[in-house]
């Protein structure tokens, strides 16, 4: 009796070690900024609010960021499902590599990013210098730099491998034979697909596109550093506020409205997910798939690889390619550089420090990560509950969008909080080494909890019962049943944690201090530089960065059980 109370009190207390957590590193911040903001000589003052709504600026702040996020969401899910369909029906060599590589884009830094479509669609790019000396131009032909049109492909580039993974792992579960059906009583393939396919995909078609629409709506980088001056988002907006106007109070109101917003995305984006992983007329993946045998497949499948290429692989190729470009032909000078400290400056930190700096940063994430993840996920699935009462599972409802919102929450605002809340004991850790972590492990932990939750979930109840009838203690069961079935999947959201931190940019460039920069810090530093040596250390940097996520991809590939793992 003493182990089962003490087994049901340790599960009711397992979400408090991650809220603490949640409530230190992520609320508290957030209300120290809003506090400063929203508070004149210890009275609320709501007059940043009513700025917001009594200007047309920020009415029309909010429709470009709205619209040019719907525009991306349904460009991103038109390029994506053609995709799905192949992944999902058909069997051919490399494509679990293929699938692999298709989500590095997902996790690199934006400075990467900017550097890989310049290298590619600048006026000196790789795209333009072959046009104009093939068709032997003037002036080059494609001009999109600081257009709406680049940023669209970037958002595809970005979010292109989400949709397509969301939609092609419930895909290739859906029993082939209904589509069949329709077609043997006269449907012609495209009604079959509209009318039987698609409504069997909606919850995963309608999961993708809100997490895709939460990603284009809170779009810094790609607006920041792509879109130019022209173009500002509601994230964009709060990082000019508070970096060049430092008109805290703004930024803020601004926060609130995105953080908002944010949330009910979350939400509805958390309870489609979960409708994803109710039980219908499945089967395995393994006997939904196909091998190429007709010409029309062969066009199917090359068509799709082929536009997968030019979306993703081009611009890192470009940038690759432009990495080993020197002016007299072909170098390795810009890689030897990395590792050369030339002492020229008071304040130089040897770009082989930012990725020992990165390394340390990510193994420490992925130890928060994981452990907290873990917590989560357990509470949200109910996995050991000691009750079946109805109602208990408001916890987990409650928990599952709340943990998804340091994705969506501006990384400008939450380091500006770390600078104002953290700066007296016994937080005193405005100047520590351990913000980084700290901070990177808000970020990683939704990957972890999205990695590991579709496993917990589909393992039987029966299981868990059938162990207890045999005398089985709860941890015990936990122990031979769940975590057997769970720890790849863990290992799935480790490795995405440890990716994740090698490529955050965005709250690292504020709280990193200047002596322990992190790989994307240092390749903001060197754009930021001038000098063609400046610029390819730039190039060569994210090059490595860029094979360090992709060998970390590969590897969750490696250990992945079928489609576990969602977004």
């Amino acid at each position: 009796m003493f182990k089962r109370i003490n087994w049901r009190s340790l599960w009711w207390l397992l979400p408090g070690i991650p809220l603490a957590f949640f409530t230190l590193f992520y609320f508290y911040p957030l209300l120290s900024i809003f506090n400063l903001s929203f508070t004149t000589d210890g009275k609320l003052d709501l007059s940043p609010l009513n700025q917001l709504f009594s200007t047309s600026y920020y009415a029309g702040l909010l429709w470009f960021t709205t619209w040019q996020a719907v525009i991306s969401t349904l460009l991103t899910l038109l390029c994506a499902l053609p995709g799905a369909y192949v992944f999902a029906r058909y069997q051919f060599r490399g494509k679990g590599t293929l699938l692999a590589v298709s989500t590095l884009p997902f996790v690199l830094p934006t400075v990467v990013v900017a550097a890989a479509f310049t290298a590619l669609f600048g006026r000196s790019g790789v795209l333009n210098v072959w046009l104009m000396q093939v068709f032997d131009l003037t002036t080059p032909p494609i001009q999109i730099e600081q257009t709406i049109w680049i940023i669209f492909l970037a958002h595809i580039f970005f979010n292109y491998s989400v949709a397509l993974r969301m939609i092609s792992s419930y895909w290739s579960n859906l029993d082939p034979d209904l589509a069949n059906a329709a077609q043997l009583l006269g449907a012609s393939p495209q009604r079959a697909f509209w009318t039987v396919t698609l409504p069997l995909l909606r919850p995963a078609v309608t999961a993708a596109a809100v997490l895709v629409f939460i990603f284009s709506f809170t779009s810094f980088g790609v607006i920041l550093i792509l879109g130019g001056p022209r173009f500002a988002t509601l994230e964009v907006a709060i990082y000019r506020q508070t970096a060049f106007l430092f008109n805290l109070p703004v930024a803020a109101a601004l926060s609130i409205i995105q953080i908002a917003f944010t949330f009910l995305l979350m939400w509805l984006y958390t309870r489609t997910q979960s409708r994803v992983n109710r039980p219908k007329r499945l089967r395995s993946a393994m006997s939904t798939v196909r091998p190429i045998s007709t010409r029309r497949d062969r066009l199917i499948v090359s068509f799709n690889l082929v536009f997968m290429l030019a979306l993703l692989a081009f611009p890192l190729a470009a940038l690759v390619l432009r990495s080993f470009a020197g002016p007299n032909g072909w170098t390795a000078l810009y890689y030897r550089e990395l590792f050369v400290n030339r002492q020229n400056s008071l304040f130089f930190v040897p770009p082989a420090t930012a990725v020992f700096n990165s390394l340390l940063f990510a193994v420490a994430t992925v130890v928060l990560a994981v452990s907290l993840g873990l917590m989560v996920t357990i509470v949200v699935a109910g996995s050991g509950r000691p009750t079946r009462r109805r109602g208990t599972g408001w916890v987990g409802h409650l928990l599952d969008p709340l943990f998804m919102l340091p994705l969506a929450t501006s990384a400008v605002t939450l380091g500006f909080g770390y600078i104002i809340s953290l700066d007296k004991p016994p937080l005193n850790l405005r100047s520590s080494i351990v913000l980084v972590p700290i901070a990177h492990t808000l970020v990683a932990m939704p990957f972890v909890i999205r990695s590991t939750l579709p496993a917990v979930r589909r393992i039987a109840p029966s299981l868990r019962e059938a162990a207890g009838m045999l005398g089985a203690e709860p941890q015990r069961v936990w122990l031979e049943i769940d975590w057997p079935l769970i720890r790849r999947a863990l290992l799935v959201g480790a490795v995405f944690a440890f990716t994740v931190s090698m490529g955050e940019f965005g709250a690292t460039l504020f709280i990193a201090r200047p002596q322990t920069p992190t790989m994307p810090v240092a390749i903001f530093r060197f754009l930021g530089r001038p000098g063609a040596l400046n610029y390819g250390q730039a190039l060569a940097m994210s090059t490595l960065l860029m094979l360090v996520c992709a060998a970390g991809f590969i590897v969750i590939e490696r250990f992945r059980l079928g489609n576990e793992g969602e977004f």
